[in-house]
This record gives C-alpha cells, sequence and structure tokens, in this order.
C-alpha cells in the first residue's frame, strides 16, 4: 500500500466512500501568468482598442464632410471633458459643477502660448495645458478636500461662476468679455495644400480622446483606481484600510482637472477663440448632464455623453428650423431636448446609455443581465440564463 502512487490512493480511499483528498503537486505557473499577466493583458486589449478606434476614425474622417469633420472635432473635446468627469464622480464619487472653469484654465493658457511671436508647437502647448490646469485642479481639490455632497457641488459652482470674472479685471493680458483668438496655422505640408482644416482639427481632437481614453482606463484597473473605489465606497473604511482619503480625493481632482484643461485647450483649437461667454455655468452642467446620460462610472460611457452633446443642439436647430419655430423656442429647445432625455435615459435606463446598450445586447442574447460591480467599478451586466 506504501508503495502506490498517490492518485491510486486517492482513488481507492474514495471508492470506500472516505473523504481523503490526494495531494497532487499543482502545476507550476509562471510570474508572467499569475502575477504579470493580467496586468499585461488589460494594457494590450485597451491598446489594441484605442488602434482600432483610431483607424476607424480615421476611415470615417475622411469620408464625411468638412462640416461633419467639425462636428466630430467637438466630440472629441467633450469625450476628454466628461471622461474625466466621470473619474471624479463615477470613480472617486465626489461631485463637480466647476469643469467648465477647469476647462477655461486650458482654453486661456492654449491661447496666450498661440499668440507669442514664435508659438509653440500644438502639441506642447496641449501638454502646458493639462499641466495649467492639474495645478490649479490640485489648489481646488485642497480647498474642497473637507467638503462632501451639496456643500462640494456648492464649492466648485461658485469657482465655476466666479473665475470667468477674472477676464474683466485683467482685461488688457486676457481681452475682457471679447477674450483672445487662438491661431494655430494650416495643416502640414506633408498632408497637401487643399487638405481640410476641420479634418485635421478632427484628427488633433481624436488624437487627444484616445490617448486621454486609454490612460484613464488603463488608470481606472490600476491600484489607483482601486483606492479611488475604495474612497467612493466607504470613506471610513478606507481609512481603517491604510488610505489617505484626503490625499486620494485630491489625487482623483487633478486627474480630472488635467482632463478639462485638456479640453479646453482642444476647444481653443477648433474654434479658434476663449472667450470667458464659451465657459459659463451652463457648459458645466452639460458635462455632467453628458457623465449620467453615457453612464457614471464607465468610459465608453464618456464617448455616448459626448456625441448626445454633440448632437442634440445640431437636432434641435434643424428641428426648430423645419417647423419655423420663434427665436424663443429655438433658444430655448436644447435645454428641453435635455431636461426630456435625461428623463428617459434615467426611467429607463438608470445606468445610462452605456448600461442601456448592455441590457440590450443581453436580452438579445436571450440573457437575463443583472447588474453588479466589476474590479474596475463599473456597472456591468451577468448574463443568466432564462428558466
Amino acid at each position: 500500500m506504501a508503495d502506490k502512487p498517490v492518485e491510486e490512493l486517492a482513488h481507492a480511499d474514495l471508492a470506500d466512500g472516505n473523504n481523503v483528498q490526494a495531494t497532487t503537486p499543482s502545476p507550476v505557473v509562471g510570474p508572467s501568468l499569475s502575477r504579470r499577466g493580467p496586468l499585461q493583458y488589460t494594457l494590450v486589449r485597451h491598446l489594441g482598442l484605442a488602434v482600432l478606434g483610431g483607424l476607424a476614425l480615421l476611415l470615417l474622417t475622411s469620408s464625411v464632410s468638412a462640416y461633419r469633420d467639425f462636428q466630430i472635432a467637438n466630440v472629441g473635446y467633450y469625450v476628454v471633458a466628461v471622461a474625466g468627469l466621470t473619474v471624479l464622480t463615477g470613480l472617486n464619487g465626489q461631485i463637480s459643477l466647476g469643469h467648465g472653469a477647469l476647462m477655461m484654465v486650458g482654453a486661456y493658457t492654449a491661447a496666450l502660448l498661440l499668440q507669442r511671436e514664435d508659438p509653440l508647437p500644438v502639441t506642447l502647448v496641449l501638454v502646458l495645458c493639462v499641466v495649467t490646469a492639474a495645478a490649479v485642479g490640485a489648489l481646488v481639490g485642497a480647498a474642497a478636500a473637507r467638503l462632501r455632497g451639496p456643500y462640494l457641488a456648492g464649492a466648485t459652482l461658485a469657482f465655476a461662476v466666479g473665475l470667468p470674472g477674472l477676464t474683466s479685471h485683467y482685461s488688457g493680458r486676457l481681452g475682457g468679455d471679447n477674450g483672445l483668438s487662438v491661431s494655430t496655422g494650416p495643416p502640414p505640408e506633408s498632408l497637401g495644400f487643399d487638405f481640410p482644416g476641420e479634418r485635421w482639427q478632427a484628427w488633433i481632437t481624436l488624437s487627444a480622446a484616445l490617448i486621454t481614453l486609454l490612460l484613464l482606463a488603463n488608470l481606472s484597473t490600476s491600484r489607483v483606481g482601486r483606492t479611488f473605489r475604495a474612497v467612493r465606497d466607504d470613506e471610513v473604511s478606507a481609512e481603517l484600510a491604510g488610505i489617505h482619503v484626503a490625499r486620494t480625493q485630491v489625487l482623483a481632482f487633478v486627474v480630472s482637472a488635467a482632463c478639462a484643461g485638456l479640453a479646453g485647450g482642444l476647444l481653443a483649437v477648433v474654434s479658434g477663440q476663449a472667450t470667458p461667454g464659451a465657459f459659463s455655468v451652463a457648459l458645466s452642467l452639460s458635462i455632467l448632464a453628458g457623465a449620467v446620460l453615457g453612464g457614471l462610472g464607465s468610459l465608453a460611457g464618456a464617448v455616448y455623453g459626448a456625441v448626445a452633446l454633440v448632437a442634440l443642439p445640431s437636432f434641435s436647430s434643424s428641428t426648430s428650423d423645419r417647423f419655423d419655430l420663434g427665436t424663443d423656442v429655438k433658444s430655448n429647445l436644447p435645454l428641453l431636448v435635455y431636461g426630456a432625455l435625461l428623463v428617459v435615459v434615467m426611467l429607463a435606463a438608470p445606468q445610462g446609455l452605456q448600461g442601456g446598450v448592455r441590457r440590450l445586447l443581453g436580452l438579445f442574447k436571450g440573457r437575463t443581465p443583472s447588474p453588479v460591480r466589476n474590479d474596475s467599478g463599473t456597472d456591468v451586466s451577468v448574463s443568466t440564463p432564462e428558466r
């Protein structure tokens, strides 16, 4: 009996009804599979999705009109802004109504740098927009680190209301109510002299949006992202686990502010100007509405929300022109469309458009999705077979 292999002893004991577990040696799993494998797979998957998305957008922008390219460029900088707010509100649980002001910081940074006699390259200007907005976000986040819920929302709202007023006090440098003009020059000569400027702007904004989504996707699955979610779910438990809550919240605010600064710089490049009227409280509310429409905590939902922010005003304007509505109705119709869409989405898809799309796909496959949270903090649907 002692000379029998372990497997034979286990089978013999099981046949006799004895509850004996065989101690068979477990296969050796290398560090590339047990530790670094999942992380490497996630990074490669995100990078592959970014490359595929870039190729698809390249084909799209090359086959549409100049006006559509301009709209796609607008979607690009809205994606950056909404994705940053998604990280702050959906991943970390902080409500901000001041992202329009942070976008203004990035836009005026771009305008001041591009107005120089020897303007810097656009890529370097956008990087400096990110750095400047992140520094301002660190100050605002540190000041608001002890605020929660409506108090934090009110503080950021006051920031959004007060910052545009600085242009009047420093009108000689910031241009006052007229703002500053932004000129990025023509597209590179390597693209041809007749290359559409709107397509070049769309390429700039979409490249920035893809890079932003790639970095935020990797951040959400990293240790920093898990720390953000721990603070969002329960601050007391996170603090007992050794997480510095205030520092984590400031870091989340800095990341979101950096995205807002990049979005503001892209907006200035696309529109060709930086004016205080373009960064009113309505812009901050629109960004928050886009994040809610797309689905808080979902980067894919940020794309849906950005598309809605660009498509809804165009749809309401064309509807007003078709039915020959008055000027007052035409100016207020986008707000009505926003409100109606928010109500419909909240009733039909509480998790946003991304959650609604995921639920429809689950129903199409003949399964009933039940919402849970995955390790990245976003709501996913576990498909269970119908009985």
